[in-house]
């Protein structure tokens, strides 16, 4: 048996998928079966699960020299996602089935020994380079993976023996509904100043630290967050399940409305964190893309690690280079931390003792960073409180009542930035946050005198001003005034248990 064939496939390079030629030529000679074009092992193993999967579907293994070219051969690639495609190939290479049966589609799925189709990872970002290229999408009866994409034609093949008969399933993306499971923030007694504080960060999309001894609250506070942050955007809806596909994980919640909230542990790796690996794959940060990235016990995380995401705060997006190129993910996320002032944890703690000195104390802090410090917006002291208060847990302000003054600082501050012609970024030029601030002359010399008592940077000197001018959004006052200035300056200057000696 000797012919060829070429289908279509497709190998994922950060969170796209990227077209690839699967070309099939069977000859004469002396047997082989060979993948050439850059194919990382778990395509050199598809040799395997081809063979297996072709006679257990009642299908003939040729005998002759079999080459598989993947085009573009300078691009590598990955994944077990090539094995349908070979082998649908293979068999139209050998006349055992129609050519035209894979005529017009993207095929993508791991094989089974016994010749079914698994799903794969990423099958969203595959469904998006098919429907770029105008072609349908083959792959696993699996709808519960897939996601609605508009103008595609997304079909299912439970078994490789489905291609002699062309007998495709037609996959309906299942529907997800808006759901709010999210903790409320009723639940948390007490720590009234630290709720005003996320809910300012959260009407300006602020990051925020929490420093206080164990059992304050801080982990409790950090997690009802996505409860009070507005409804996911349909294209923050996207781009989040995009990067979930992508990674393996479930894109239920975040199509059902929920934001991501992310916690990784403190001994996570910046490959981890960031994102890394070969191939590149996306880390916390990036699963964290338009939600939450919660680094509880900041101070016990690498800080090499730690300085990986400071460009990633300021720019929503990371890079990762390697020696074939980068890849860029999204990783637009609210940063929210949350640390022990010192080894012991009590340092400042009225009721408890601590037993630091202070050099440890300030070894400790300083294992965080300044220059990560200076890129958190709000800094917030969390006490311990009361026991009274603490069996009280219940009738606290609740995460409703809390996103009403979010959503209401939000919807003032898209109307003002429409007013004045710009837009509602938060990542506006300097000159443009200090026109929308419009300070009196009285106010900005206030200001400049606090910022060089507290000897204050260029960054910080800015973000402050960003957090005065949520604060304004929330009263809805057209200009920052000192009130606003007063509040934000007090989120980051720091002289509870959390400041530094």
């Amino acid at each position: 048996m000797q012919g060829r064939c070429a289908v279509r496939g497709a190998t994922l390079r950060g969170v796209e998928a990227v077209p690839v030629d699967v070309e099939v030529v069977v000859s004469s000679g002396m047997p082989a079966f060979c993948i050439v074009g850059m194919a990382d092992a778990a395509v050199q193993e598809a040799r395997e699960r081809v063979r297996a999967a072709v006679r257990a579907s009642g299908f003939s293994m040729s005998n002759d020299r079999v080459v598989v070219n993947l085009a573009p051969a300078a691009l590598r690639k990955t994944g077990s996602g090539f094995d349908l495609p070979i082998a649908v190939g293979l068999l139209a290479a050998t006349g055992q089935i129609d050519p035209r049966v894979c005529e017009g589609a993207l095929l993508v799925g791991e094989l089974s020994l016994e010749g079914a189709v698994r799903p794969v990872d990423g099958l969203m970002a595959y469904a998006l380079a098919a429907r770029d290229q105008g072609l349908d999408l083959v792959c696993a009866d699996a709808p519960e993976r897939l996601v609605a994409i508009e103008g595609l034609v997304q079909r299912g093949a439970r078994t490789l023996s489905t291609f002699r008969t062309g007998d495709f399933v037609d996959l309906k993306a299942p529907h997800f509904s808006r759901v709010r499971n999210a903790p409320d923030f009723r639940d948390v007694a007490g720590h009234d100043m630290a709720k005003r504080a996320l809910q300012i960060a959260a009407a300006g999309g602020h990051g925020v630290l929490m420093m206080g001894p164990p059992g304050s609250g801080k982990t409790m506070l950090a997690s009802r967050l996505p409860s009070i942050l507005p409804p996911l955007t349909e294209q923050e809806m996207l781009e989040s399940a995009l990067v979930c596909s992508v990674a393996g994980e479930e894109v239920s919640g975040v199509l059902g409305g929920l934001r991501p909230f992310r916690s990784p542990h403190h001994s996570a790796s910046l490959a981890g964190l960031v994102g890394g690996g070969s191939p590149p794959r996306p880390g916390e940060i990036s699963l964290a893309h338009a939600g939450v990235l919660f680094l509880d016990e900041l101070a016990e995380f690498k800080p090499s690690v730690l300085q990986g995401i400071r460009q990633p705060v300021e720019s929503g997006r990371v890079t990762v280079t390697r020696a074939d190129g980068s890849v860029s993910f999204p990783a637009r996320f609210m940063l929210v931390a949350a640390s022990n002032p010192c080894p012991c944890g009590y340092s400042g703690d009225e009721e408890h003792a601590c037993s630091c000195t202070v050099a440890q104390i300030r070894a400790y802090q300083n294992r965080i960073g300044g220059p990560l410090m200076d890129r958190i917006d709000v800094h917030i002291d969390v006490c311990r409180i009361a026991p009274g208060e603490v069996l009280s847990s219940g009738g606290g302000s609740s995460s409703d009542e809390l996103r009403e003054g979010v959503l209401k600082a939000r919807a003032y501050s898209s109307w003002r930035t429409a007013r004045e012609g710009g837009n509602a970024k938060r990542h506006d030029t300097a000159a443009s946050l200090i026109k929308a601030c419009a300070l009196t002359d009285e106010d900005r010399a206030f200001y400049e005198d606090a910022a060089r008592a507290a000897s204050m940077s260029g960054r910080a000197i800015m973000r402050t001003l960003a957090v005065a001018r949520t604060i304004a959004d929330m009263e809805e006052a057209a200009a920052v005034t000192k009130s606003h200035l007063c509040e934000a300056l007090a989120f980051r200057l720091r002289e509870g248990v959390g400041a530094c000696l």
